[in-house]
């Protein structure tokens, strides 16, 4: 399982899409856990969203443990509602 930081800003994107991808390179089944993400900005958003491309573009299985009360205001925010988005949220 992949658990993100309770920082997910700029200062701490780069370190956390590194991570990202020294795990997904080791993993076919991908688990995302955002329940401790308590701040989170529009980039961190952003580095979210590039993590489900990411894995779908290399065929991996994606689960997302969408916890995080301040991951879904976020996206709601600023008007994320794909729906094909949504089949990855559990």
């Amino acid at each position: 399982m992949f658990k993100l930081p309770s920082d997910l800003t700029i200062a701490q994107v780069e370190a956390c899409r590194e991570q990202y991808l020294t795990y997904i390179d080791k993993h076919d089944d991908i688990e995302l856990d955002d329940s401790d993400v308590n701040r989170i900005d529009t980039v961190g958003v952003q580095l979210l969203l590039a993590m489900v491309v990411h894995s779908v573009a290399l065929k991996k299985s994606l689960t997302w443990q969408n916890k995080s009360s301040v991951v879904n205001s976020s996206f709601k925010q600023l008007g994320i509602h794909d729906p094909s988005l949504h089949q990855y949220l559990d």
